[in-house]
């Protein structure tokens, strides 16, 4: 009919009208958090004003008219959302909450990032068209959206991890190293000549002030040739169980090999003798000392960077008092042989 045919020009002669503001308000609901957005008043006719959202909260913007008007429409931008009863709009999220005569409100649910700009609400009055604008700011929580993955590397190569994350405000970057706290702001972290103190677990943690900082892990393993920490020789009296304990640290874990006097590769289960290996250490068990046992033998503990042994001697306990000795013997692939003696009485 003819007022139908007349409501399409002039709501986009609205949506060209002058920048003049009437009183608006605007609000935002509670999330699904429960936390919730104060409320914002204009009652100046000169300027506009901005709000902020955070997703996924809803923006409510509300048109509080103190004038007899004939028409009233909700824009944003050059789009027309609603024009008084009538949805303009094909986006589900906006809906009509209360259109009476003094007061026009729509929702948009679920605010995300596209949703901001500039809203304005148009209104007609028997003398000229008039709008009361707000423009939305939409805030998004940090988020990571690429990080390194867990790495492997040998000790004394270089490390570098990245962490990207994205947000509005721009989000701040920081890596920590779980162990020691160690920390380092900006979106790569570069350790050099890496050793083995420093493997282990890293964050990544970034936050902008909105919602909860984000956070993710990489695992960094070093791998290193063994070393052996503690040895054990014994000195027990014929007839009675004795033990040889030698532990190596390494990475990946070393492999442990038993030999008698420098030259006869010792196998569990024979011989009255048992090998006992777990991930750090190797026993080797004498259920019943014979006179045979006596003697030195070597531990051997090796991976695929190199490898490390210790000489000890399985002796009697009448010679413990006057006879003591350790021989470590270290040798890696491109190095020649190290070898540390220490002789005399513990």
């Amino acid at each position: 009919d003819g007022q139908e045919a007349t409501s399409i020009p002039f709501l986009w002669e609205l949506a060209k009208s002058a920048q003049m503001l009437l009183l608006l308000r605007e609000r935002k609901f509670q999330s699904r958090t429960g936390q919730s957005d104060s409320i914002s008043h204009l009652q100046t006719p000169t300027a506009q004003y901005s709000t902020t959202a955070r997703p996924p909260l809803s923006h409510l913007p509300s048109c509080y008219i103190n004038q007899e008007v004939t028409r009233v429409a909700w824009l944003n931008r050059s789009n027309i959302l609603y024009a008084g009863n009538d949805k303009w709009s094909i986006d589900p999220r906006v809906q009509l909450v209360t259109y009476i005569p003094s007061k026009f409100s729509i929702m948009i649910t679920h605010v995300d990032v596209y949703d901001e700009g500039l809203y304005t609400c148009s209104f007609q009055t028997q003398d000229k068209p008039h709008t009361s604008q707000v423009y939305l700011i939409v805030q998004v929580p940090a988020r990571i959206v690429n990080i390194s993955s867990s790495v492997t590397v040998n000790e004394g190569s270089n490390v570098n991890l990245l962490c990207l994350a994205v947000g509005k405000p721009e989000p701040t970057v920081i890596w920590r190293q779980m162990k020691d706290g160690f920390t380092s702001e900006g979106e790569y972290l570069e350790i050099t000549d890496i050793n083995r103190q420093q493997a282990g677990e890293y964050e990544c943690i970034t936050e902008n002030g909105v919602l909860v900082p984000d956070r993710k892990h990489v695992l960094i393993t070093v791998n290193y040739p063994p070393t052996i920490t503690d040895v054990k020789d014994s000195h027990p009296p014929i007839g009675k169980m004795a033990l040889l304990r030698c532990e190596a640290m390494a990475v990946p874990p070393a492999e442990f090999q038993w030999f008698k006097d420098d030259k006869h590769r010792l196998i569990g289960g024979s011989d009255g003798m048992q090998i006992q290996n777990e991930r750090t250490r190797s026993i080797l068990l004498f259920t019943n000392v014979t006179a045979r046992h006596y003697g030195n033998y070597t531990c051997l503990a090796s991976n695929h960077l190199g490898s490390f042994n210790v000489s000890l001697r399985l002796i009697s306990e009448s010679l413990h008092g006057d006879y003591w000795g350790c021989v470590l013997t270290l040798s890696r692939p491109l190095h020649g042989p190290q070898q540390f003696q220490k002789t005399g009485a513990p």
